[in-house]
């Protein structure tokens, strides 16, 4: 029976890829808890199992009486010999139990709560190993797609997930069997069991492929100072460099634009501009209307973030962009509320928030 016990328990480890102590410890709570209901609901079941020596003991102990009061704690001097020789009123005995004393009820409390233990395990293990991915990009293969709902359910290692259509890149169909990178929104833990967010569409599914394919953000020279993002059409990362030497833009859109080419293709076609930031209002707000020029920028004296933008006539369908997009982008990126006027004048005001 042991050698069966701990094969099972190898098996479940590979299986579920949950470490053996965590199972050993929910199954002797459940034995334990199975003994205590056979016996009384005493409190003095003993387990241990020790998958070295592939040993199983359980027992209860009770206590050497002169009268007894409980007979689930409760033993006699006599009857105590036939445990421990050198028993004595006070003292306390082991009695060791065969599993089959443990009675048909116990033995299904036991199956019932090892099972149940293997299910917490299971949401333990994967709310802990989401858990340090919370912030991370992961690899995941797509395992079905709901084409009335949307939604896509992912395997990502041995465990499953939902990407829901809001988080999904509009401009993408999904296939089954296609392997995509998620980003882990947030991990946490629920009644129904770990909850985990992922998602296409995040900002962070950006920044962590730039923090992936450039050396220079990985090893902190360069830094991602913000970025805006309409997922599946346009966005805007601002960075900036610590060490003068060394071209902020340039390193993220490497050389012939090799760098960025990856992240585009990974966020199929999606348009990105990378742009430099500045701790001047003027100067990071002109960056961030690329690629349109900018002819002069008036910051708002009063300090209510808001500025008027000057483009050239020819320029500016280009600096609000498609329905508004590289003007809205813009200001999301630099948190600044854009007026942007034609050079001309003639023109009604556009404004970005």
């Amino acid at each position: 029976m042991n050698n069966e016990f701990f094969e099972a328990l190898t098996l479940l480890e590979k299986e579920k890829g949950i470490p053996a102590d965590y199972l050993l410890e929910k199954i002797k709570a459940a034995i334990a808890i199975a003994v205590k209901r056979d016996y009384g609901g005493t409190e003095n079941a003993l387990v241990d199992i020790d998958p070295t020596k592939g040993s199983f003991h359980v027992a209860i102990r009770k206590d050497v009486v002169d009268d007894i009061e409980n007979e689930y704690t409760d033993i006699l001097l006599e009857d105590a010999f036939k445990y421990d020789k050198r028993a004595e009123v006070g003292g306390t005995v082991e009695i060791a139990l065969e599993t089959k004393q443990f009675g048909r009820i116990a033995a299904q409390a036991a199956k019932h709560v090892i099972r149940q233990g293997i299910r917490e395990a299971e949401k333990g293990q994967l709310l802990q190993e989401f858990q340090s991915k919370e912030h991370e990009i992961v690899s995941a293969i797509v395992s079905r797609v709901d084409n009335r709902k949307g939604i896509a359910s992912l395997e990502i290692g041995r465990n499953e997930a939902v990407l829901p259509k809001s988080e999904q890149v509009p401009t993408e169909v999904l296939v089954e069997g296609q392997r995509i990178k998620v980003y882990v929104v947030e991990v946490a833990n629920s009644e129904k069991g770990p909850r985990i967010m992922i998602s296409r569409t995040h900002p962070g599914l950006v920044k962590r492929l730039f923090e992936i394919e450039v050396p220079e953000i990985y090893d902190g020279t360069v830094e991602i100072k913000a970025i805006s993002r309409e997922a599946g059409s346009r966005t805007k990362l601002a960075v900036w460099s610590k060490d003068e030497n060394v071209d902020a833009v340039g390193a993220c859109i490497g050389p012939k634009g090799s760098r960025v080419a990856k992240i585009v293709d990974e966020l199929d076609g999606e348009k990105i501009d990378v742009v430099k930031y500045s701790e001047d209002p003027a100067q990071f707000i002109s960056a961030a209307l690329s690629p349109a020029d900018v002819v002069a920028v008036e910051v708002d004296p009063e300090g209510a973030r808001m500025c008027k933008v000057t483009v050239p006539d020819h320029q500016l369908s280009l600096a609000i962009g498609n329905k508004g997009q590289n003007a809205r982008l813009a200001a999301k990126l630099t948190g600044w509320k854009i007026d942007i006027r034609p050079e001309s004048g003639f023109f009604s005001e556009e404004v970005a928030e």
